[in-house]
C-alpha cells in the first residue's frame, strides 16, 4: 500500500514540500525582519501551506496526465477509457513510462503473432486449393473429352469413367481427412476407449500393407518376438489409423530393400511407447518442426507422386493428443526416421488368493 502511495502521489507531495519550505523560509525571514517571531504561527502556516499545495498540485497533475494518457490510449487503441476511469492515474513518470512500454510490447507481440498466423493461413489456403484443384481438373478433363465425342467408343468411355472415378475418390479422401482433422481440433470426435492388444493391432496393420511394402521389397517386422500380449487402453480404431499412417509413410519414403520396424517398450507411470522406425530417406532437421502441419510436405514433387492427402501426420498428432498422449519424431537425413507415441497400459490388478479355511 505504501508503494502505491509513493508511486501515485510522489510528484504532488515533493512539489508541495518544496513550495512549503520556500514559502515558510520567506515568511520566517519576513517576520524576523519585522521582529515578530511566532513559532506556532510559522508551524501552522507550514502545515496549511503544505495541505493546500498538495491538494492543488495533485489535482492539477492528475488531470493533466490523465487527459494526455487517455488520448494516447485512444489513439493506439490499447486500452478502453473505462478501464482508466476505474483506477487512479499515476503521476509518477517512471511508472507511466513502464506501463506504456508494456502496452507497446504487448501490441508488438500481438502484431507479430497475427503476421505469423496470416502467413500460415495464406499457405494453408494455397495448399488446400492445390490439393483440390488437381483431382477436379482431372475429372473435368475426362468428362469434357467424353462430351466431345469420345463416349461413342465403349473402351474409351469405360477407361475415362474409371479415371474420373479415381479423381472423385481422391477428392472424397481429402474432404474426409479435412472433416476428421476439423473434428479433432474442435474436440467433436468422441473416442471409444477399449482394452486391446497393441501387438495384435500392429500385426494386423502389417498384414494390411504387406502387398504395398512388397512392391518396394520393404520388410515389415517387430524388433523382437512378442510372445505375450501387451494390453493398452485407447480407441482401437483411431490407434489403428495412427499406425496405418505411420507405416504407410515409412513405406512411401522408404528405400528399396529397406525395413520398417515396430518396437513396444514399457515406460514409467503405466505407459508404453510404440516406435515405428525405418531406414529410408530421413528428414532434414529444418523440416521437423513443421512435419505435423496440415498439407506440409517435405518433398513437394515426390510426395504428390506417391499420393496421399498431406493430412496424415496432422491427423496422427491430433489423435494422439486427443488421447492426452505425446508423439515424438527423430530423423537423420539419408539415414532413417523414427516416429514414436505413448499409450496408457492396462493396469494389472493383483490376484488375491483367498484360499480355504481349515478347522
Amino acid at each position: 500500500m505504501a508503494e502505491n502511495f509513493k508511486k501515485s502521489y510522489r510528484f504532488a507531495y515533493l512539489s508541495s514540500l518544496y513550495i512549503t519550505i520556500v514559502l515558510t523560509l520567506a515568511l520566517s525571514v519576513f517576520l524576523y525582519m519585522q521582529s515578530v517571531i511566532n513559532p506556532f504561527f510559522i508551524l501552522g502556516f507550514a502545515v496549511a501551506c503544505y495541505a493546500i499545495c498538495f491538494i492543488v498540485v495533485q489535482y492539477r497533475a492528475e488531470r493533466f496526465i490523465y487527459r494526455r494518457v487517455r488520448r494516447i490510449y485512444d489513439d493506439i487503441e490499447m486500452l478502453d477509457v473505462d478501464k482508466i476511469e476505474d483506477s487512479p492515474v499515476t503521476t509518477d513518470m517512471r511508472t507511466l513510462i513502464k506501463e506504456v512500454e508494456k502496452f507497446a510490447q504487448n501490441r508488438k507481440t500481438e502484431i507479430e503473432t497475427l503476421k505469423v498466423r496470416e502467413a500460415y493461413r495464406k499457405e494453408f489456403m494455397g495448399n488446400v486449393s492445390h490439393e483440390l484443384k488437381t483431382p477436379l481438373f482431372t475429372v473435368q478433363g475426362y468428362i469434357l473429352t467424353l462430351l466431345d465425342g469420345a463416349m461413342e467408343d465403349p473402351k474409351i468411355l469405360n477407361k475415362y469413367l474409371n479415371r474420373a472415378n479415381k479423381g472423385v475418390e481422391r477428392l472424397i479422401y481429402i474432404v474426409n481427412d479435412l472433416d476428421m482433422i476439423t473434428k479433432l481440433e474442435v474436440g467433436d470426435l468422441n473416442l471409444n476407449y477399449t482394452n486391446f492388444d497393441i501387438v495384435e493391432l500392429v500385426q494386423s496393420v502389417f498384414d494390411l500393407f504387406e502387398m504395398k511394402a512388397a512392391k518396394k521389397n520393404i520388410a515389415l517386422a517387430f524388433d523382437m518376438n512378442y510372445k505375450n500380449p501387451i494390453m493398452v487402453h485407447a480407441d482401437k480404431e483411431r490407434i489403428q489409423q495412427v499406425l496405418s499412417n505411420l507405416v504407410v509413410n515409412s513405406i512411401k519414403y522408404g528405400k528399396e530393400d529397406g525395413t520398417t520396424e515396430v518396437s513396444i517398450e514399457d515406460l514409467i507411470r503405466n505407459k508404453v511407447i510404440v516406435r515405428v522406425t525405418d531406414n529410408g530417406e530421413g528428414i532434414a532437421q529444418a523440416h521437423i518442426p513443421r512435419l505435423f502441419e496440415r498439407f506440409y510436405r517435405v518433398d513437394k514433387s515426390g510426395s504428390r507422386k506417391e499420393g496421399g492427402s498431406g493430412l496424415g501426420l496432422a491427423i496422427v498428432k491430433h489423435i494422439i493428443e486427443a488421447h492426452h498422449e505425446r508423439i515424438y519424431v527423430e530423423s537423420d537425413y539419408r539415414v532413417g526416421s523414427e516416429f514414436s507415441f505413448t499409450l496408457e497400459k492396462v493396469k494389472k490388478f493383483p490376484v488375491v488368493d483367498v484360499g480355504t479355511k481349515t478347522a
